[in-house]
């Protein structure tokens, strides 16, 4: 008989060795990193758009787990969902019939697309975005595919042959036979194009890594070439649909684009069951989906489970009934307003952009001497240290979590849950501000921490 297992007993019993464990039995660097900086916190539980630690202190979300909590954290309706889905005892992934769950959250989910047809249900982003790249390649019968420079599309073999950071490539070759544009250049993606091997250009309408927005009338000129050369557009909203910008897909910010092909994941999931959808127009599936000997050409064996379903169709209910699309793009526009109200006040403060609940901040050489030294010291040692910086004291001193966009970069990006409201924006711009204010201060808890980084990234190369 199996020994009864006691989930609350075991977390009681070793929940203190998680650090240890995590550094003995995965990724070692993770804990070392956390340490270094600071973060290696231990939370006890959380809710909505905030974290509470072992002594009661509540911490501020602003990263949203990379933007997959886009609801915030237990959402009563997506739990009950799951409680609702795991007690159904449904015949769950048999392969040989089709349950209702995996239909009825396509439906709703091409509702907000209408002028897409299908859907394939996946895990994960990356996975979202490996969908769309083999079906691009079959469909148009050519190899290569166009990115934007800087662009983060997913860390496995195909989408990393996507990404535009060489960080994340680097040691991984080869890869596949695609190709870099800047975002916004359409010359260069004509240029491209002429050579007659394009299968699709993958773009985010607002990329993650530095929050760089698609320039007005991009996306539309750029799908006016694709369709002249019988090219596709995927537009990768993984990290910026269901909401995240004020509108339900960032590429709805401008009036005429309808891709080809649309990848989501993140904030579909709840915060509880990976999940990826790939949509796409119905012509693509069909010569995909060609017939019954190509039936499981392309397929999953997680996917379109019941939970992950269940969590995406309570996420959308969640995202009518409380108006989750608009507060983002309401509170947004006045985090991004308030923060901006500071640009000229701050002169290591060098522009505030982003759309709805996706901003970033970016910080630049100041004018004044005393500063510039200290600056210029950062930036011999590594660029993106300031930034660091600025997140360090964040969390220690204010309790609030955020992210720095990008490897060498002096942008921190806020994509915090869409839930939060004014009681969050006061608390991030007041805590921003008093950062700042000791930064051209010269405090010096702010600067000696900047030495600490300064030291372990001369320490690392």
């Amino acid at each position: 008989m199996t020994k009864e297992f006691d989930l609350g007993a075991l977390l009681a019993e070793r929940g203190a060795e998680r650090y240890e464990l995590h550094g003995r039995y995965l990724n070692a660097q993770l804990p070392r990193m956390l340490r270094t900086i600071g973060f290696d916190k231990v939370y006890e539980r959380a809710e909505g758009a905030y974290f509470w630690d072992t002594d009661g202190n509540d911490y501020l979300d602003m990263l949203a787990g990379f933007g997959v909590m886009g609801l915030g954290r237990h959402h009563p309706v997506v739990r009950k969902a799951l409680h609702d889905v795991l007690d159904a005892s449904l015949a769950d992934l048999t392969r040989f019939d089709c349950q209702p769950l995996p239909g009825l959250l396509a439906e709703r989910l091409l509702s907000y697309s209408p002028h897409l047809d299908r859907v394939f249900f996946g895990n994960s982003g990356t996975e979202a975005v490996e969908g769309a790249l083999k079906f691009a390649r079959y469909v148009t019968g050519r190899p290569r595919v166009l990115y934007c420079a800087h662009a983060f599309h997913g860390l496995t073999t195909g989408s990393l042959s996507v990404n535009g950071e060489a960080g994340f490539r680097d040691g991984f070759a080869p890869l596949l036979p695609d190709t870099p544009v800047p975002l916004g250049d359409l010359d260069a993606l004509a240029g491209e194009l002429a050579k007659g091997d394009v299968a699709a250009l993958i773009v985010e309408p607002v990329q993650g890594k530095g929050v760089h927005e698609a320039p007005p009338g991009y996306l539309l000129a750029a799908q006016e070439l694709l369709r002249r050369h019988k090219a596709l557009l995927i537009a990768d909203e993984v990290q910026t649909g269901l909401g995240r910008t004020g509108t339900f897909y960032a590429y709805q910010h401008e009036d005429g684009v309808e891709p080809d092909l649309v990848c989501v994941a993140k904030a579909l999931s709840g915060g509880y069951v990976p999940v990826g959808a790939t949509l796409g127009r119905d012509w693509i599936f069909r010569k995909v989906y060609s017939s019954m000997d190509r039936v499981l050409v392309h397929s999953a064996s997680f996917g379109s489970n019941a939970q992950a379903m269940a969590a995406g169709l309570a996420v959308l209910a969640v995202l009518e009934d409380e108006q989750i699309v608009a507060n983002a793009a309401a509170t947004g526009a006045l985090l991004r307003s308030r923060l901006a109200a500071l640009v000229d006040r701050y002169e290591l403060l060098s522009e505030v952009r982003g759309r709805g609940l996706m901003i970033g901040i970016e910080f630049g050489r100041p004018r004044s001497m005393r500063l510039r030294s200290r600056w210029s010291m950062l930036q011999a040692a590594r660029k993106g240290l300031f930034a660091q910086m600025v997140v360090a004291p964040l969390m220690h001193r204010h309790r609030i979590l955020t992210q720095v966009s990008g490897d060498q970069m002096e942008v921190i990006k806020l994509i915090p849950p869409l839930i939060i409201g004014e009681r969050e924006v006061d608390r991030f711009v007041d805590a921003f501000t008093e950062v700042m204010e000791d930064a051209h201060s010269g405090g010096g808890l702010l600067w000696d921490f900047g030495k600490t980084l300064v030291k372990q990234a001369v320490a690392n190369h």
